[in-house]
C-alpha cells in the first residue's frame, strides 16, 4: 500500500524501488521461515510414512515450490 501511495504522489523513484526491496526481503523471510517449518512438520512425516505416493507428491510439491521462487 505505501509503495503506491509512494508511486501516486510521484517520490523519488529510487526511494520507491529501496522500499519495494524492503518488501520482497520480508517475504523472502516469510517464505524460508514457511518452508522450514513444512520441511520440519509436513515433509518429514510424510517421508517417515509408508506411503509412497505421499513421500512422491511430497517432493513434487518441494521441487515446484522451489522453483516458483527461483524464477
Amino acid at each position: 500500500m505505501k509503495i503506491i501511495q509512494m508511486t501516486e504522489k510521484d517520490n523519488y523513484c529510487i526511494d520507491i524501488m529501496q522500499q519495494n526491496l524492503a518488501v520482497v526481503g520480508l517475504l523472502k523471510s516469510a517464505h524460508q521461515m514457511l518452508m522450514e517449518s513444512h520441511l520440519q512438520t509436513c515433509f518429514k512425516s510424510a517421508m517417515e510414512s509408508k506411503n509412497e505416493k505421499r513421500k512422491r507428491e511430497m517432493i513434487k510439491e518441494i521441487l515446484k515450490v522451489t522453483a516458483l521462487y527461483n524464477k
